[in-house]
């Protein structure tokens, strides 16, 4: 392997986060001992730790895996600073926040993170991927999701939220207008030929790595796979590719 090669390989590893969204302990730590030493990150969401609790962070923290605990925290200034500092002592190393919490609350959480040893970055959630124009009416959002996503983003960048989780539909424009520093977070991956499940806004590994997304979350391609690593393996190659 050439160098750049190499490289990008070894880049890739970074990029890729394996969503592990089963509701048992025992699944999780089989799809993780399948994972090791192919992949680097791996999430841990609602549906796993209501089920695990901090047991199962501090347990793939110890295996040496990088953990994103996507908990999206959205509730009153205190009581999210409260639960970030919580979070904090569990060794995650990426928490999430709903932006629309607003950004006093934004600024609340930023505050108790950076007052913690071995903070986890914070990344503010804007609009769930499973929200399209017409989900956003319902709920009294009569603008487009690109625009909503550019106004919770700006608010949150602001607010010294530094990362943000966004659909792949608005990383370029996300790039584009807050620059090369905010880390984005983009689920709704789907490798060619994958099922979309209740994802709206959608696109493969490699344009959303060429668009501009600093991570990708990747779930059911891969931990519903007959060979989760094998499967993990063939989308860290075409993220290496495009990078």
């Amino acid at each position: 392997m050439n160098p750049d090669a190499k490289n990008a390989s070894a880049s890739a590893k970074d990029r890729l986060i394996v969503a592990l969204d089963v509701p048992t302990a025992t699944q999780a730590r089989e799809l993780a001992a399948q994972l090791r030493g192919t992949c680097r990150w791996v999430k841990v969401g609602l549906e796993l730790y209501l089920a695990t609790g901090t047991a199962m962070v501090e347990e793939l923290t110890a295996q040496g895996f990088s953990v994103f605990l996507d908990l999206k925290f959205h509730d009153i200034p205190n009581t999210v600073a409260g639960a970030v500092r919580s979070a904090a002592s569990m060794g995650a190393s990426l928490l999430t926040i709903h932006a629309a919490g607003g950004p006093a609350m934004l600024r609340a959480a930023a505050e108790a993170a950076a007052a913690t040893k071995n903070a986890p970055q914070l990344l503010a959630v804007t609009v769930l991927t499973s929200m399209d124009k017409e989900q956003l009416a319902a709920i009294g959002i009569e603008t487009t999701a690109a625009d909503q996503v550019l106004r919770l983003a700006r608010m949150a960048v602001d607010s010294e939220i530094h990362g943000l989780v966004c659909s792949p539909e608005e990383v370029a424009l996300l790039r584009h207008d807050l620059g090369a520093q905010p880390r984005l977070v983009v689920p709704g991956i789907r490798p060619a030929g994958a099922a979309f499940g209740d994802q709206k806004r959608i696109a493969t590994p490699a344009d959303a790595i060429q668009a501009g997304a600093s991570q990708l979350v990747v779930g059911r391609p891969i931990t519903q796979a007959a060979d989760p690593a094998m499967a993990a393996q063939v989308i860290l190659d075409e993220i290496a590719t495009a990078i």
